[in-house]
């Protein structure tokens, strides 16, 4: 039986060697932002809102311009914190 995982974490990876990491509840939730917010805009040096729905307070915008890649992981509830490695 597959896996299914607890979350999504998304690495933008900005120009100028900037890494940022959302988290997003599930793979669809991921897909809506990215079709309706970040790829209609992805040549405009305007700001958009990036969500962070696990962080109270805090919001973070960027300019979708300067996305120069996406990584999308699967984190599972068993799943081993690797960031030490990255």
């Amino acid at each position: 039986m597959p896996r299914t995982p607890t979350e999504y974490a998304v690495y933008l990876m900005m120009e100028g060697g900037h890494k940022a990491e959302v988290r997003f509840a599930t793979i669809q939730e991921f897909q809506k932002w990215y079709s309706g917010e970040l790829m209609p805009k992805a040549s405009s040096t305007d700001f958009i809102s990036v969500p962070i729905k696990n962080v109270q307070g805090e919001y973070m915008v960027v300019r979708p311009v300067s996305i120069r890649a996406i990584r999308v992981e699967p984190v599972f509830a068993g799943s081993v914190d690797r960031s030490d490695y990255e």
